[in-house]
Order: C-alpha cells, then sequence, then structure tokens
C-alpha cells in the first residue's frame, strides 16, 4: 500500500539534508522506532513497536540507504523486519525529497507498505490510517529535533517528546478518528452531479 506525507520545517534545505543522511536520527523520529546497530555502509539493524488497542506488534528489522543524491535531495531507504513472536513481516520502501519554500523546507515521503501475517489483517483502511498518524508523529518530531540542532542543543534532549513506544490506545483512537471523518465525507458531502 502507498502511503504519502508532507510537511514543511521552517530551516534551510541544506540543515534538513545533513539530518536525513544521519538515517538512525531520522529514525528515531517515527514512534516505537530505532536502529541501533550499524552492520555495513548505510545498514543498520534495529526494531519497531507499534501498539494497536490490545494488540503490540514489535519487529526485529534493518534499513538500508539504496540511493542518495545531494543535487536532488532525494534519499531512498529499504527497510525490512519480522515479527518477534512469528505473527508477520512487514517491507517499506521509502523515497524523501527535499525542496526549498520561502519559509524552509518542505518534506515529501512517499512510503510503499507490504504487510503480512497478523498485522495485515487489520484491513488495508486501518493500516493506512495508523501509518498516517505515525507518519504526523513523524514530522512532528523531525521538526522538533532540527529545531534543538539548530539551537545548539542534543536533538535527543527532545527525541522523548513523541518518539517513546506509542501507544496503542491513543493511536487507535486517533486512527478511529480518521476513518469516521472519512466515512462522514463519503455518505454526508453534498451530492455533485458533475462528480458522477
Amino acid at each position: 500500500m502507498l502511503i504519502t506525507n508532507n510537511f514543511e520545517v521552517d530551516h534551510p534545505i541544506d540543515r534538513v539534508w545533513t539530518f536525513f543522511e544521519n538515517i538512525p536520527q531520522v529514525a528515531k523520529c517515527l514512534p516505537g522506532t530505532e536502529l541501533n546497530e550499524e552492520i555495513g555502509e548505510d545498514h543498520y539493524a534495529g526494531g519497531v513497536v507499534i501498539g494497536l488497542g490490545p494488540v503490540k506488534l514489535s519487529f526485529d528489522g534493518n534499513a538500508k540507504i539504496l540511493e542518495r543524491n545531494e543535487d536532488t535531495h532525494t534519499i531512498k531507504v529499504d527497510a525490512a523486519g519480522a515479527e518477534k513472536k512469528g505473527r508477520g513481516q512487514a517491507a517499506m520502501l521509502v523515497d524523501a525529497a527535499l525542496e526549498t519554500t520561502a519559509s524552509g523546507t518542505k518534506v515529501a515521503v512517499t512510503m510503499d507498505l507490504q504487510l503480512s501475517g497478523a498485522a495485515a489483517q487489520y484491513g488495508r483502511g486501518l493500516v493506512s490510517d495508523v501509518t498516517a498518524v505515525l507518519l504526523d508523529d513523524f514530522a512532528a518530531n523531525a521538526g522538533a529535533r532540527l529545531d534543538a540542532i539548530a539551537a545548539g542543543r542534543s536533538p535527543d534532549e527532545v527525541g522523548q517528546l513523541a518518539s517513546s513506544s506509542p501507544s496503542g490506545f491513543a493511536i487507535g483512537l486517533r486512527a478511529v478518528r480518521m476513518a469516521l471523518a472519512r466515512i462522514f465525507r463519503r455518505f454526508f458531502m453534498p451530492y455533485s452531479p458533475e462528480a458522477v
């Protein structure tokens, strides 16, 4: 499934690019994710923990930079993992592109996510909503860490604001709100013959 997210940060593109080149630091922006072992050039091992209601999925995996282009400010990362209790696997191809704006830098993230096992059983809509929630948290955390760097502080000082292991209940509620909003738009938006 393809999921996209765009956000802006009030920092120059060179600073944001330097930040995005540090994949373990970027991973800390995604709640429940940590890459803590370098296993090769641009290749890291770590884990992801995602909770949804009473279910917690914990993946061991790795991430590798496939492409990095400083001229176009684009980066492609391949990540894959297996659930620790054997309940499924996840594979993800992430493309990030940076673009200068009037107030800073626009970050466009495209994620192609493939799930199997228990995680896939939640259904495409719910998984998409949960992932969108996590990407919103990622954007907030990236902004906070970039702010800390610009202020001459360690980004890890603010790293725990939203990047601790995500609460399954909180994520579930936010995903349900997104699903309800989608249903509301679908069934209650004024009918337009031109749209048919």
